[in-house]
């Protein structure tokens, strides 16, 4: 597919790109916005006209060079309208996950130093005000959401609106003045401060120039073209690097429109309402979709559970000799399907921030969705590895972009080692943070800290796991436990799998259930229960749990699979710290804080008693007293760990 897009050599800004598209598409739909069931779309001149007032409204609060803006709540257009208002004036923003706790919040506001922050509504501005004392730095709030915000009198809160307004008010005094902050603007002007995932420890800012943003932007968009008028939804949060890639930074080269769905739960409505030509999900959420589908044929008549079962047998036979699809059964039952999901006009559709697991991946492949793995990191601009459309190796990552190149640091004797990179589009560096800076660049090459190989049939990368999370046996059997993991949770009654083993003479399994599929599984079946912890007690759901358990051992290694397991009394929360805001496992919190049940599960412990509580996201506390019980796989089997597997063989 061929496609024409700005010269970003020229517009080397994102306020700059925005200007070139106002000018000659100003009547051309950016964004739409869906409130109260109407799509409201906006402009590229709309898009431009927010900006500059957005930008000197701030200019006017005293907003310039290198101070930091920060952004907190849902995706709106005022987030991206702020974000591009904050470059126009060569400031730096950094985003903000909308379900952050008020000490996240407190942290990176003081990590950055911001100046202005701008909220969507009272809640987000509650979470700024609480930390006040903590924050001295803070000068100005800008809330977009009037609700709820008359009773506030904080000198330093101004309504969106309100801001805007001081912007025109000094357009109409000065009117060059926002064509000399474009001009002023330059490619190496730091534009994001973006969040690290944080796996480890807090996380860091990673500072992104505006240029190489850009330039990074366009290589992918060679690699998985857009085209004007292509639709994408905004679902993942902002402050997440490939968000800024899509939302932003993209959809300013390419023109495509931007679609911001009405609230978190109407997601799959809203997209199923635009049917996008392209999406981003996140692992979670495809896994998500792929359960919820499943979980609908519980309720289907026998013969539509009986043709899903051909539909499936019939792809799984395609995929196991190299086919993405099978004709018969898309038409049979993936092409509706597809249509249901809102995937009918997809071009391509991604996933990146985590692996996918191939069981995932081969489902919607088969279903006919032109689904991607890609690989990156916030440090290297987002990603910079993709599957090419003609080229799905259900393994890996695909291969690098045209501006990046991709390396195995000191590679062992079956090719596998560090992942290193470089590209046009990497980071400075970290803000206020030389020395973890020296530790993630060599010699201009990024360490990622993960473990992968090339293929040596085609080039592409597969990337196992963390080096850190790389595991051995006591039996000097090593794996992977995300690769595990991954195909556990392709279970629509598994929602987290946590995989224990390193040191330990055999591998278990802390599982949380997906509450919503199991619960209506169980209401089925005329089971009694009346919350999650109740619910994962039962031993019919650990009879239930057990068989998907004892199907993924199936699939693997005698010395990797799982020998025990048990169903934990709550999922995992990032407010607990147990995942990151990007929703990814932080195993050092699990290893700590579960610590005395990972001991009795390796024990001879048939239950676990559990004392403990429970803070839920309103404040409120719980306190939780029950068993837990140990399910050991192997209890009326002799202990058989196997030989010593390659690790990619699990792969």
């Amino acid at each position: 597919m061929q496609a024409e897009y700005a010269d970003i050599t020229r517009y080397n800004t994102f306020p700059k790109l925005l200007d070139y598209n106002a000018m000659n598409w100003p009547d051309e739909i950016a964004m739409r916005e869906k409130e109260f069931g109407i799509w409201n779309p906006y402009s590229w001149a709309d898009y431009r006209k927010m900006v500059k007032n957005f930008a000197l409204g701030m200019y006017r609060l005293g907003i310039g060079a290198q101070d930091a803006v920060g952004i907190i709540g849902d995706n709106r257009p005022e987030w991206v309208a702020s974000e591009i208002a904050a470059h126009a004036l060569r400031a730096m923003i950094f985003g903000i996950y909308q379900d952050s706790l008020n000490e996240e919040v407190a942290y990176l506001i003081n990590y950055a130093g911001a100046k202005i922050i701008v909220a969507e509504d009272e809640e987000q501005v509650d979470k700024v005000l609480d930390i006040t004392e903590q924050c001295p730095c803070v000068e100005h709030i800008v809330y977009c959401d009037p609700r709820g915000m008359r009773k506030y009198d904080d000198p330093r809160l101004i309504s969106h609106l309100d801001l805007m307004q001081h912007g025109e008010q000094l357009d109409a005094e000065q009117p060059q003045l926002y064509e000399q902050l474009l001009a002023a603007g330059q490619p190496e002007d730091v534009a994001i401060l973006c969040p690290t995932s944080g796996t480890t420890s807090n996380p860091k800012l990673a500072m992104l120039q505006a240029g190489p943003m850009l330039e990074h932007s366009l290589a992918y968009l060679h690699a998985d073209p857009k085209l004007p008028s292509d639709n994408y939804v905004s679902v993942l949060p902002l402050p997440w690097i490939m968000e800024q890639v899509y939302a932003v930074s993209q959809a300013l080269i390419s023109r495509q429109i931007v679609n911001f769905v009405e609230e978190p739960e109407t997601m799959m409505e809203d997209l199923r309402e635009i049917g996008p030509n392209f999406v981003l999900l996140a692992p979670r959420v495809w896994e998500s979709v792929a359960a919820d589908v499943k979980a609908k044929m519980m309720d289907a008549t026998r013969f539509k559970q009986k043709m899903f079962q051909i539909g499936m047998n019939l792809a799984e036979k395609a995929a196991s000799k190299g086919q993405a699809q099978s004709k018969l059964a898309y038409w049979l039952l993936f092409r509706p399907l597809k249509d249901r999901l809102g995937f009918s006009y997809l071009r391509s559709a991604a996933t990146g921030g985590a692996a996918l697991g191939p069981d995932t991946f081969k489902f919607f492949l088969a279903m006919g969705v032109p689904l991607r793995q890609l690989y990156g990191q916030t440090e290297m601009g987002g990603a910079y590895t993709i599957h090419q459309s003609d080229d799905v190796d259900f393994d890996s990552v695909g291969i690098p972009f045209e501006n990046a190149e991709v390396r195995i640091d000191n590679p062992d004797g079956n090719g596998v080692g560090e992942v290193i990179a470089k590209s046009r589009g990497m980071f400075l560096g970290y803000f206020k943070n030389e020395q973890a800076t020296a530790e993630a660049l060599e010699d201009g090459w990024m360490h990622t800290g993960d473990a992968g190989y090339f293929k040596p049939e085609n080039g592409h990368l597969v990337v196992i796991d963390r080096i850190s999370d790389l595991a051995e046996t006591s039996t000097q059997s090593r794996f992977s436990p995300q690769f595990i993991e991954n195909k556990l949770k392709f279970s629509p009654f598994i929602a987290e799998a946590v995989v224990q083993g390193d040191a330990r003479p055999y591998l278990a399994a802390i599982i949380c259930i997906r509450f919503e599929i199991v619960a209506k599984w169980a209401e089925q079946r005329g089971l009694a229960f009346t919350n999650y912890i109740n619910l994962s007690a039962q031993p019919k759901i650990y009879d239930l749990v057990q068989k998907e358990v004892e199907q993924v051992n199936a699939t693997l290694p005698d010395a990797q699979r799982i020998r025990k397991f048990l169903l934990l009394y709550k999922q995992l929360d990032a407010d607990d710290g147990e995942l990151t805001r990007t929703r990814k496992v932080r195993r050092g919190v699990i290893k700590e804080k579960y610590a005395e049940i990972i001991d009795a599960i390796y024990s001879d412990q048939e239950l676990v008693h559990i004392d403990t509580v429970i803070t839920f996201q309103d404040g409120n506390k719980s306190r939780v007293q029950t068993d837990v019980r140990v399910v050991d796989l192997q209890a009326d089997k002799p202990n058989d760990t196997g030989a010593t597997e390659p690790l990619q063989s699990a792969i």
